[in-house]
């Protein structure tokens, strides 16, 4: 580069050498700029968006999971803001991750199989039992009308409640306490998710599930394989129906202190 600009200096008057290199150097920056702009804007630096189209069809969508709603909500809520920061990158891989308090965000194939277990239209008024990060809570926001929501964990409760609020999720109602009593004032529910496991189906639950409800949860020993189960509240005794084997972390409080 060197003996280039030499060779241009000395056939040109020295002002017009100068002239001509900075004309010829701004052609080329010209020419460049558009793809450092292109590499430095959100657009590629963030490909979350892509992981997130990736997560929907490799590790839901081609297992068997067809719901529109809770495609739709997949995809478009960035599951990478409910993990923590040093955690980001592996926010939509295909496995769960912790969040703190010695919980985690489930795996992405499980929060969607058990929202479209639930057999949603999108009119329905939600109870979750463990809100956690916040992440199941958001999807059922996109799903249903209203979502109540309770965290035994107050660090999780408080975090978990100022993103959703942050983000917009303005039909999440959330409450800091035991999940086993469920929210009897807002009673009854549609819908009831559990997302801890627990050995027995908690009665408090099952008597605030509207008539014909439906509620889905991982049932069996706490600190080994669970069923995930959809229970159908009926005239009778509940109807209780095998979805998959699952491993949770274990539903504390008054669940963990020994049955109803």
């Amino acid at each position: 580069m060197r003996r280039c600009i030499s060779e241009v200096d000395a056939a040109l008057t020295p002002a017009a050498g100068r002239a001509t290199i900075v004309r010829s150097a701004m052609r080329r920056f010209s020419t460049i700029l558009p793809l450092l702009l292109l590499l430095a804007s959100p657009a590629v630096s963030d490909d979350f968006e892509v992981k997130r189209g990736l997560m929907v069809s490799r590790q839901i969508a081609a297992r068997g999971i067809s719901d529109k709603r809770v495609l739709d909500a997949m995809r478009s809520i960035e599951r990478h803001r409910f993990v923590p920061a040093d955690l980001e990158g592996d926010a939509y891989a295909d496995h769960p991750l912790p969040i703190g308090e010695g919980q985690t965000i489930s795996q992405p194939y499980i929060v969607a199989l058990m929202t479209e277990s639930l057999g949603l239209s999108g009119g329905e008024k939600v109870l979750e039992i463990g809100t956690g990060s916040g992440y199941q809570a958001a999807v059922l926001a996109r799903t249903v009308k209203e979502v109540f929501t309770i965290e035994i964990k107050p660090k999780l409760h408080a975090a978990a409640s100022a993103l959703l609020a942050a983000m917009g999720f303005s039909n999440v109602h959330t409450r800091s306490g035991d999940g086993y009593y469920g929210w009897p004032e807002e009673a009854p529910f549609d819908c009831i998710m559990i997302t801890a496991a627990v050995d027995h189906i908690p009665q408090p639950l099952l008597q605030q599930l509207a008539p014909g409800g439906r509620m889905v949860l991982p049932l069996g020993d706490p600190f080994s394989v669970q069923s995930l189960v959809l229970v159908t509240k009926g005239k009778g005794a509940p109807r209780v129906k095998l979805i998959t084997s699952v491993l949770f972390v274990p539903m504390t409080g008054k669940a963990s202190a020994g049955g109803p």
